[in-house]
């Protein structure tokens, strides 16, 4: 079973109830599940919380949620969760386990299949990344975007909301972002979830450098369609000025009309 896993709360601490902001006329959660199920491979697609009215919007919809607990720190930690739900529930073991940010409006359903697949081609890699190239200093020196560095065969070796590699010496080589959609096997998900919170995880506020901290390895994707994610109320005006014209958008707008 490939399960996606989208976590979403209420209570973010940059932007409370950010899942339920309109973006054009829909909840964004809304905006993240439905160009999610345009993705080919996934075969179960829920989104995690332990908000009612996240969960109850959702299913409204005829989408799946599933209801986690409240403690969790870390958005890996709610999506191991909600695996063991989903697993109970289906009487399936996951093979995959896809995190797609809740704060992803702009998902590209290919990237989650891009995911998927590049699981599958490299059995020795136990977690994948996708990250795209920073094209303006504004979003290099901006917190929110989480920047990675990465070694010549695609390894992270960095992750820091501080502008990384330092141009201050004059490189002049790629920048990129980490994107919110993650790619774990099954049994690298509960082990990261065993693990304790690192130091730099807790410095750096990323997931990802509890595996690097342990001595693992993160392979990072180069994918090329621009996601704007919704850090901050102000990300909102941008992400509907870029989804006017977005076919996925085109595609569930006349669905949902039919």
């Amino acid at each position: 079973m490939n399960l996606i896993v989208i976590p979403a709360r209420m209570a973010a601490s940059r932007f409370p109830g950010k899942p339920m902001t309109k973006i054009l006329g829909r909840p964004m959660i809304e905006h993240i599940v439905r160009r999610s199920h345009f993705a080919k491979l996934p075969d179960v697609i829920t989104v995690a919380t332990c908000d009612r009215e996240i969960h109850d919007f959702v299913t409204g919809l005829g989408f799946l949620a599933t209801m986690t607990g409240s403690q969790h720190e870390r958005a890996t930690e709610r999506v191991a969760e909600a695996l063991a739900k989903i697993e109970k529930e289906k009487g399936s073991r996951a093979e995959l386990v896809i995190m797609v940010q809740g704060d992803e409006p702009m998902v590209d359903p290919g990237m989650i299949d891009m995911l998927i697949e590049g699981l599958k081609r490299s059995p020795d890699v136990d977690v994948l990344n996708l990250m795209i190239e920073i094209r303006d200093d504004s979003e290099f020196l901006d917190p929110n975007a989480v920047k990675v560095v990465v070694d010549p065969k695609g390894d992270a070796l960095y992750f820091s909301r501080e502008p990384i590699p330092s141009s201050k010496k004059g490189y002049k080589g790629p920048r990129y972002k980490q994107l919110g959609m993650i790619g774990f096997r099954r049994d690298y998900l509960l082990r990261y979830v065993a693990l304790q919170p690192t130091p730099l995880e807790i410095a750096e506020s990323v997931d990802m450098m509890r595996v690097l901290e342990n001595g693992d390895k993160i392979r990072m994707l180069a994918c090329e369609a621009r996601c704007l994610a919704v850090d901050a109320p102000h990300d909102v005006a941008a992400v509907e000025a870029a989804m006017q014209d977005d076919e996925w958008r085109t595609l569930y707008e006349t669905e949902s009309q039919a």
